[in-house]
């Protein structure tokens, strides 16, 4: 074989070589950890964090992949969500701004009475004054969205009239909470999730102010004798959000990826499944023997009196560099 030959052949063996060892493989692929504190059977794997994996592996042609670390693998206390993500012990987390709600002040507003009334309403208002509130995170919101407005979990009496929550003390999910709680005779108390199913069931609490997906979920037809299905409150914030510095280190087409799976359909994709997971939750209270009461007649009108009130200092408190007025008009839409 001429000389020529031999070094061509030898040049087309070494570009073949070097073409292969250049593909991606998929060891190379980037693994982010998600963490949560919920179960994988929690609504929000279905709803929110399996389709983000999916998302973002076909986006982003299989170099970024999600592995999730449920049940608090990560973490053990859901209020260090926000923290853990921080500290760089994940690269994305599930939380609620309500469990910080001093540092998210602006996001928590979305829970008062009166600025929403599902959980897809509330995501869009979210959604509207997204711009404005991402401001509020050291990192990149992946969804903003809202659960469904609460209802009250009683095990020792129903809640029917303004004058059975006297000295009542009630689980809140933010501080936010607190000034409608005590208007209304009660003693708020803070707690995660994680714990208000055997707090009930001990008696620390009195009753559970939380979304109807909760009943279901942490099976809180346990301790739970009686769901008063109305109480004042629109839905609670929750968000996903990646690390700053996991988000930097990613490539140009990898970060154009994330943007295009951190849109506002993700969100809505979430609010959907969780106004579905409300009513699954008050069709599992039913199937499990809680009763299901509503407020008696000219009751209900003498609670939302009592709220009417306290909105009317409260519009006027700082939220942020805004006051909490601003921010309602904000998820308005005004």
């Amino acid at each position: 074989m001429p000389r020529y030959s031999k070094l061509a052949t030898a040049a087309a063996l070494v570009a073949a070589l070097t073409a292969v060892t250049a593909m991606p493989k998929a060891s190379e692929a980037k693994e982010l950890s998600l963490a949560y504190f919920m179960g994988p059977k929690h609504p929000m794997n279905k709803g929110l964090f399996t389709p983000f994996a999916e998302q973002l592996a076909a986006a982003s042609g299989g170099s970024v992949t999600v592995k999730q670390y449920p049940g608090g693998a990560l973490n053990k206390k859901p209020p260090k969500q926000y923290s853990i993500l921080l500290d760089g012990v994940a690269d994305v987390v599930f939380t609620l701004p309500g469990y910080t709600s001093d540092v998210f002040p602006k996001t928590n507003v979305v829970g008062l009475p009166g600025v929403c009334d599902s959980a897809v309403s509330c995501t869009e208002a979210l959604q509207r004054a997204r711009p404005v509130l991402e401001k509020e995170y050291n990192a990149k919101i992946i969804a903003l969205w809202a659960n469904a407005p609460a209802i009250l979990i009683t095990k020792d009496k129903p809640v029917t009239k303004l004058s059975d929550l006297e000295g009542m003390k009630i689980r809140v999910t933010s501080k936010s909470d607190v000034p409608f709680l005590e208007a209304l005779g009660a003693a708020p108390v803070a707690q995660p999730v994680t714990v208000i199913n055997q707090n009930l069931a001990n008696g620390v609490i009195d009753a559970i102010m939380i979304d109807p997906s909760a009943i279901r979920s942490f099976k809180l037809y346990e301790p739970g004798k009686y769901v008063t299905t109305w109480f004042p409150g629109s839905g609670s914030a929750f968000v996903l959000l990646m690390s700053n510095d996991t988000y930097n280190a990613l490539s140009s087409e990898e970060k154009a990826a994330v943007d295009k799976v951190a849109g506002s359909a993700l969100s809505m994709g979430a609010g959907t499944a969780y106004d579905s997971a409300a009513q699954g939750g008050l069709d599992a209270a039913t199937k499990n023997g809680v009763e299901l009461v509503d407020w008696a007649p000219g009751e209900r009108e003498k609670v939302q009196a009592k709220i009417d009130a306290v909105m009317i200092d409260l519009k006027e408190r700082k939220a942020g560099d805004s006051t909490i007025g601003e921010i309602m008009t904000l998820l308005a839409g005004g």
